[in-house]
C-alpha cells in the first residue's frame, strides 16, 4: 500500500483545522477570568443552539418553510413543549412527542 504525500498533507491539514478551533479557545479561556456578565451571556449559548436546531426541524421541509396546517411535527411538538415546561422531565417530553407524532400520523 502506497502512502501518497499529497493525501497525507490533506489529512494533516484537516486535522489541524479541526483541532485548532477546539483547543485554542480552551487554552486561552482557561488562563483568564470571565466577568459575571460574560458568564451569564455564555449560559444562553446551549439554549440558543438547541432552539435553532429544533426550529429548523419543525419549520423547514426540503429547504422551504413548511405550511403550518400540514406540519404534523409542529402539531406534535405543542403537547411535547407543554409537558417540558410543566414537568421539566426529558423522558416525559420525549414520550409525549413520540406518542403525539404516532397518533397524528395514524390519523392523517
Amino acid at each position: 500500500m502506497e502512502i501518497r504525500l499529497d493525501i497525507f498533507f490533506i489529512i494533516l491539514g484537516a486535522a489541524l483545522v479541526t483541532f485548532i478551533p477546539r483547543v485554542l479557545p480552551l487554552m486561552l479561556l482557561s488562563r483568564i477570568s470571565i466577568p459575571d456578565w460574560g458568564m451569564r451571556w455564555l449560559s444562553y449559548v446551549p439554549i440558543a443552539v438547541m432552539a435553532a436546531l429544533v426550529a429548523q426541524e419543525l419549520f423547514v421541509t426540503d429547504g422551504k418553510f413548511a405550511a403550518l396546517s400540514t406540519n404534523v411535527e409542529l402539531i406534535a411538538a405543542l403537547p411535547s413543549f407543554w409537558v417540558a415546561v410543566k414537568t421539566r422531565s426529558l423522558l416525559g417530553t420525549v414520550v409525549t412527542g413520540i406518542l403525539a407524532l404516532m397518533l397524528l400520523r395514524l390519523l392523517f
